[in-house]
């Protein structure tokens, strides 16, 4: 936010590669320090393990040859913080009920993403986008 209370939007952009998504953490890290108040080591914890799955269902899902890129999207209010994951990819059509993700074959894939990130997050969103792939917003009150 700047002097004015306006509310600035950062991007990072990041190849869809696991080694590259702790640079999101770090952004996301970098930013929650803006805040007047600083957010709890258990808040920031938890938003930087939604970005975590966020980030990890674009790299593994959305590019099946491994090139691509990720964007993440961090928009810093004064009483909330939100994330948004996208990528240019397959797409992604989560599951009708949350506790989809949870049965068993899922869960042997990797399937609690999004169990986890609903948990942790006050709103989710996931959509496809216009211009293919998906995006995954998540907000969380603060």
């Amino acid at each position: 936010m700047d002097a004015n209370g306006h509310i600035q939007a950062i991007r990072l952009t990041i190849p869809a590669r696991p080694e590259y998504i702790t640079l999101g953490r770090l952004a996301l890290t970098g930013i929650a320090r803006l805040r007047v108040e600083p957010l709890s080591q258990e808040v920031l914890g938890d938003l930087k393990l939604a970005l975590t799955e966020a980030c990890t269902n674009s790299v593994r899902h959305a590019y099946a040859d491994g090139q691509g890129s990720v964007q993440i999207l961090y928009e810093l209010h004064a009483d909330r913080l939100v994330v948004e994951v996208s990528d240019d990819g397959e797409g992604f059509e989560p599951p009708a009920v949350p506790s989809e993700a949870l049965d068993g074959e899922e869960l042997s894939e990797g399937g609690l993403g999004i169990a986890i990130i609903e948990a942790l997050a006050d709103e989710l969103e996931i959509r496809e986008r216009a211009q293919g792939g998906s995006s995954l917003r998540f907000v969380k009150l603060l």
